[in-house]
């Protein structure tokens, strides 16, 4: 006689403490799982409170909070067996944990004994690591369990070798980064070796912050094949079958290409951030550039159009094209669009700084102030509606200071933060193939910041194909001047490239946070010094 079992993997988007809202998202998992015949519920690492906690976890009254929260959730339990994380104080000592609930009450308990402590994760700063193995039995199948990056090493899978398991069941909230799928493949791939075991697992879904989590989860064979993958990007509950040590075939979900995940990344993660902090729209300034035009696309597709507002505010120095894109990319997407011109400020500022100015030639302060004034009409609009601002500069601009400290650096929340101007040229094209929102002048133009007469950014910029290929190889690699220079690159530019990046930290330190989508963005991943000295070897 066969050996089975069904197991479900919740895919759900928790809110960071909102525990109610959390709990009650588990209890849908539960029964939309029990309607499929799952004796076991799988949920993401840390799925009680949503993930990253961040100092919330240096607050007793939130673990007891969060263990009341645990223990409701136990009442509600019958014979199915649901595994949920959760954050455990234990005396002064605190776990990154797993409990695992049924028939009303708490069965078995692990503590995470891996604590990732590099790119966005600080666990070490709340948690310590837990020493023990755990293994649950539910008819006649011995289920381990893991929390996310103990799939990351062997020495947590070589204590559950040593007790003993038929699965391996893994929680995860493992954020995604262009690419990422296929080191969670290689990781699990290796421990499924280790072990002989198949493994499942679950990972989180949704935006937190800048980060944002793919899902993507899926049921691994011993062999490291793929015997089911969830679709990235959508929350949603799955039953699978383990029959005799291997997963019975079930969907498997293409992944997305690069393109696909990161549009995808930018959508869920404007929708989750505006829903749930509450704002009721986004206000966006609309150039005729290509970056306020992806912008736009991104937040249309995410909030719908009735919540997208788009202002141009034109200069003298704007062009007639430029006006007519903007207006006809609003059209095509429904947004609300207004003009306001901004030369009746511009006379005015001029006027009230002319005695200041006084002998001095005109230079970047006068390009800076027409970014500053659309800044403040924007803010204000903000202001008055309860819309957020979002910000339309990208990755390449923010590591060359190539971008308004106050102007259009201001805002609340900043979409291409981590979009090289290279990938923003890509999924524009990418999103027109779906439906051209984006007018293709937009696209074939030489980009400009429109701020004097003839201006375009290879004035200043090195030519993006080179600026991107730079930046990633010293911020994402860690790669020296000289190593890059090695590679072929030019070394004045290069020079030039890593010096504007370094120079403009403090300006970064003052951007509103914005989606991660690479191995190494701006914010939690980049941690260095404004005042410094230190100079890379030549």
């Amino acid at each position: 006689m066969k050996t089975s079992l069904a197991i479900a993997a919740a895919q759900i988007n928790p809110v960071v403490g909102d525990l109610s809202g959390n709990v009650a998202e588990i209890r849908a998992a539960m029964e939309a799982a029990a309607a499929e015949g799952a004796r076991v519920l799988l949920t993401p690492e840390l799925s009680i409170c949503g993930y990253p906690p961040e100092d919330l976890l240096l607050r007793p009254d939130f673990y007891e909070s969060c263990r009341e929260a645990v223990d409701a959730l136990a009442a509600q339990t019958g014979d199915m067996a649901v595994v949920v994380g959760y954050p455990e104080a234990d005396g002064e000592r605190c776990y990154n944990a797993a409990a695992v609930l049924r028939h009303g009450r708490v069965i078995a308990n692990y503590r995470k004994l891996r604590l990732p402590n590099y790119e966005v994760f600080d666990e070490v700063r709340y948690f310590e690591a837990g020493d023990e193995a755990c293994v649950f039995e539910i008819d006649g199948v011995r289920c381990a369990v893991q929390i996310c990056a103990d799939l990351w090493g062997p020495e947590p899978t070589q204590r559950v070798i040593e007790v003993g398991a038929d699965v391996l069941l893994v929680l995860n909230a493992s954020p995604c980064h262009l690419g990422k799928q296929q080191e969670r493949y290689r990781m699990a791939r290796a421990r499924a070796a280790e072990s002989g075991l198949p493994v499942l697992y679950a990972n989180m879904v949704g935006g937190q912050d800048e980060l944002v989590f793919d899902g993507a989860s899926f049921a691994m064979q011993a062999d490291g094949s793929i015997a089911w993958q969830a679709p990235a990007f959508a929350a949603g509950t799955t039953t699978v079958r383990w029959v005799d040590g291997v997963w019975a075939p079930a969907d498997v979900t293409p992944l997305p290409d690069v393109e696909e995940e990161a549009y995808s990344a930018l959508v869920v993660g404007v929708r989750d951030y505006l829903d749930k902090n509450g704002f009721p729209g986004a206000i966006i300034g609309l150039s005729g550039g290509i970056d306020s035009a992806l912008t736009l696309a991104v937040a249309v597709d995410a909030l719908g159009a009735d919540k997208v507002r788009a202002v141009m505010m034109p200069s003298p120095y704007t062009a007639q094209m430029s006006l007519d894109d903007a207006a006809e990319m609003a059209r095509r997407l429904g947004v609300r669009y207004d003009v306001l011109p901004i030369a009746p400020a511009m006379d005015v500022f001029s006027s009230m700084l002319k005695e200041q100015f006084a002998g001095l030639p005109e230079d970047t302060t006068e390009e800076n102030l027409q970014s500053r004034i659309r800044g403040m009409l924007l803010m204000a609009l903000s202001n008055k509606t309860g819309r957020i601002v979002l910000t339309t500069g990208n990755k390449s601009e923010m590591a060359t200071g190539y971008a308004t400290l106050y102007g259009d650096m201001a805002g609340g929340f900043a979409v291409l933060k981590d979009v090289y101007k290279t990938l923003v040229y890509r999924l524009s094209v990418w999103r027109n193939a779906r439906g051209e929102v984006i007018p293709e002048n937009i696209i074939t133009r030489p980009p400009s910041a429109e701020l004097k007469p003839d201006q375009v950014d290879q004035d200043t910029l090195p030519p993006y194909a080179v600026l991107d290929a730079i930046i990633e190889a010293y911020m994402e690699r860690d790669e020296s001047p000289r190593e890059i220079i090695a590679q072929g690159y030019d070394e004045a530019v290069v020079r030039r490239t890593v010096g504007m990046l370094k120079r403009n930290e403090y300006k970064r330190r003052q951007a509103p946070v914005g989606i991660r989508l690479t191995r190494r963005a701006f914010g939690k991943d980049w941690r260095f010094p404004i005042t410094a000295r230190y100079q890379d070897p030549c």
